[in-house]
């Protein structure tokens, strides 16, 4: 990519909306998404509800990028396809710019469906094999009956140099190109429209490490130059933080943690974000010296026995009770609301009835909650 390239100007906002930055631009309020699950012979009936997601709220700014993490499984995909209109929701409601569009029509959608843009996890099955790069990049522009001006491959050569690929890939096919390069394709895709909300489903878990920073620093410079919102899923902790100015922590189809970046990673309060961030390799080890020579602390550790429990039939009260070393009684028969507790900076939300202290660094003791685990090292310490 040239140094001096220069991004394009995002389009004008409509005159009755007001997009400075700070202002709200996606709001979702108690979302609900229930899959039905078939079963029964010959007459096939609903037996169950997966219960994706089950009444999450977020809220994301003008300009802002915020980041959405857990487990697989948990069902921050399923919320991305839910914003993007991809699927129905069962229940709660999606308001962008201050309109309800939860259960908007095609006809009523097609105004606001340029602004909202997704880049999907997967770079291979995301583009047609049988289309070229420009018709791939230029499909949306065709669809919403956009000209620009010097012409459509004109604008796609320019998204293409934007993203940092040859303009000369206009007329190659998706198979020509390594991974890194097919995400970079579905980047130039999401911008082609110029939107001002793009949500990027994992974007770059199925690159390398060295294509992920590339790929990464490119979706950050798009996001300051053009001011576009991006709602940024993914499981990658350091990406996330790296990229995102606010996070919500996700379990099994619940956001169970909201705040700021630096809240979320220095002071966490809720036992499963603890031991989500435990979880995350480091570099450094404790009794090493930090940039001001001062010994560095070691970090608590935690290890949690078990899976996360089915969807289909989740837990009472606190969904996380049944890996919780903090799990009493009140977790089984109340669900703990998200709400800022005492200790908490302004904007820091937390659903826990037993929150833990506001730190990272090592405890006494780690806590194993795996048997088996515990039992091997006890085995190779004798």
């Amino acid at each position: 990519m040239t140094e001096d390239l220069v991004l394009p100007a995002p389009r004008e906002a409509a005159t009755d909306v007001t997009d400075a930055p700070g202002e709200p631009l996606l709001v979702v309020e108690k979302l609900v998404k229930h899959f039905p699950v078939k079963g029964g012979f010959p007459i096939r009936r609903t037996v169950g509800q997966v219960q994706a997601v089950d009444g999450i709220d977020l809220t994301v700014h003008v300009g802002e990028s915020f980041g959405l993490v857990g487990e697989s499984g948990c069902g921050k995909s399923t919320t991305g396809r839910l914003i993007t209109k991809l699927l129905e929701p069962t229940g709660g409601s999606i308001s962008y710019r201050g309109k309800d569009i939860t259960h908007a029509t095609r006809r009523q959608l097609t105004p606001i469906r340029s602004e909202i843009q997704m880049i999907f996890q997967d770079p291979y099955s995301s583009l047609n094999p049988r289309q070229t790069v420009g018709k791939i990049v230029s499909g949306p522009m065709e669809i919403n009956g956009i000209e620009p001006e010097g012409g459509r491959e004109k604008r796609v050569r320019e998204l293409l140099e934007i993203v940092g690929l040859n303009p000369e890939h206009y007329n190659r096919f998706p198979h020509e190109f390594s991974g890194g390069q097919r995400q970079r394709i579905g980047v130039a895709r999401a911008l082609a429209l110029e939107p001002k909300l793009i949500v990027a489903d994992e974007p770059v878990s199925a690159l390398d490490v060295s294509i992920q920073a590339q790929v990464v620093n490119l979706l950050q410079k798009v996001q300051q130059e053009l001011g576009i919102a991006f709602l940024f899923i993914a499981h990658d902790l350091a990406v996330v933080r790296h990229f995102s100015q606010r996070v919500a922590v996700m379990y099994l189809g619940k956001v169970i943690e909201v705040g700021d970046r630096d809240s979320i990673y220095t002071r966490p309060r809720h036992p499963y974000t603890h031991a989500l961030l435990s979880a995350v390799p480091e570099v450094k080890v404790g009794g090493e010296d930090g940039e001001d020579g001062e010994e560095v602390p070691q970090r608590e550790r935690i290890r949690l026995a078990g899976d996360v429990p089915s969807p289909i039939s989740p837990p009472s009260g606190c969904r996380f009770r049944t890996r919780c070393w903090k799990a009493q009684d009140k977790c089984a028969t109340e669900e703990p609301p998200l709400i800022q507790i005492s200790g908490n900076h302004a904007g820091h939300l937390t659903a826990c009835h037993f929150p833990e202290e506001p730190t990272i660094e090592a405890r006494d003791e780690d806590i194993v909650l795996d048997p088996a685990l515990a039992a091997l090292e006890m085995d190779a310490e004798s």
